[in-house]
Formats: structure tokens, sequence, C-alpha cells
């Protein structure tokens, strides 16, 4: 059997690492849970300052839930490929037979699925304590869906291109934050559009067509930061 025939399919390596990132997050479950109290807290806050005022509450709901979200994710970016560079397995990763920009969309894909889909589903209970109608929930939740992976993605190319510098988390903020901008604009917008009785359509087509292009180019756009990070 030659080396070419026990070479992984890019499916195989995509579960591997997967899985792995998988089992580790669950190894320390502590830090899992950050992003999701955090949210909490951030809301929480708001709602005691705000007063009891149902009203006030919900004219600013989208905004303040897409915001706690977007922070809450920004707390584990910068960890995203710290770990590997620091054991030596991304030198492995670009010997790899499988393309890099493949497994760093996996990488991806395992952060949202350990960070964003917990805050994706506490978001519900988050929207209750900001008094957002319930016929909103369910926008709020097709917005966060197509808009959270696009984080991860946006936020995946920052942390590949500061993976060298140490602990870099007031960079990677700075240089994340701007690039999250249109994807909060348009994810709360979509809340403020439901508001104000406007077609919410165009604003989550917006979103839909912002992350196909992300899964296109930003796994591509990662995996060049990682080679230049490496160099």
């Amino acid at each position: 059997m030659s080396p070419a025939d026990i070479r992984p399919t890019p499916l195989q390596a995509a579960q591997a690492l997967l899985l792995r990132d998988l089992r580790l997050a669950w190894r320390r479950r502590s830090d899992a849970l950050q992003p999701m109290l955090f949210a909490l807290l951030v809301v929480t806050l708001f709602a005691l300052a705000q007063g009891r005022e149902p009203q006030a509450l919900a004219g600013v709901a989208g905004a303040v839930l897409w915001l706690a979200v977007l922070l809450s994710g920004q707390l584990s970016i910068e960890g995203l490929f710290r770990a590997d560079a620091e054991d030596g397995s991304l030198e492995q990763w670009l010997l790899a037979p499988v393309p890099l920009a493949w497994l760093c969309l996996v990488r991806v894909a395992g952060h949202w699925l350990v960070t964003c889909l917990p805050l994706l589903l506490l978001s519900p209970l988050l929207a209750l304590m900001l008094h957002l109608p319930h016929d909103r929930i369910g926008l709020l939740l097709a917005s966060l869906a197509l808009g959270t992976p696009l984080l991860s993605l946006i936020g995946g190319v920052v942390a590949a291109l500061t993976v060298r510098l140490g602990r870099a988390g007031i960079l990677v903020a700075l240089l994340s934050l701007p690039l999250y901008v249109p994807v909060l604009v348009f994810g709360a917008g979509v809340l403020v559009a439901a508001g104000n009785g406007s077609d919410t359509g165009g604003a989550l087509l917006m979103l839909a067509a912002m992350l196909v292009g992300g899964l296109v180019l930003a796994p591509l756009a990662t995996a060049a930061a990682l080679r230049i990070s490496l160099e």
C-alpha cells in the first residue's frame, strides 16, 4: 500500500479535528461557559440600568442582544490557533495532505459550535429579559444563525494574523471589531425593521450573502495569514 493510499480524506481530517476540539472544549467546560455568562451579565446589567419600562427595553433589545453576543464571542477568538502554535501543531497543518483552508474552516466551525451555538440557544431567554415581543424572537434567531458564523469566520482571520504576537487581546479586538460592524448593522437592523413595520427580508438576505462570501473567502484568507505568521 502506497502512502497516498493511507492519506486521510478531507472529511476524515475534518471529523478528527472537530472531535479533538470538542473533547478539549468538554475538558475546559468552565472556559466554554464564559461567553454565555458574559452575555447573561451584559443583558442583566442593561435591563437593570434601563429600569422597568418594557417598551423602552423592547425598543433597544435587538441592538443589546447583538452586542452581547458579539462581545461574548470575542472572548475566545484570541486563542483560536494559539495553543496549536505553541505546541507545533500548526506546522503539521502546513505539511498535512489536506488543504490548510479546509482545516481552518473546520477549526472555525468548532469555535462556532462551542461558543456561538450556546449563545444562540440562550438568546430567547435573553430576549424575554429585555421584553422583546414574542413574534420577533424567530427573527432574532434567524439573524443570529446567519450572523454568528460570519463573526467566527472574521475572527478566524484576525486570530491567524496575530497568532505569533503573544498576548494580543487588545490588538485582536482593534482589528476585528471594525470588521464586525456590517454584520452588527444588518443583524440588529432586522429587529429594528420589524419594530418599524418595514420589510426584514433585505437585511436577512444581506446577512446570507455575506455568510456565503465569508465561507468562500475567509478560510483562504485565514490559511494565507497562518502561512505569513509562521514564516
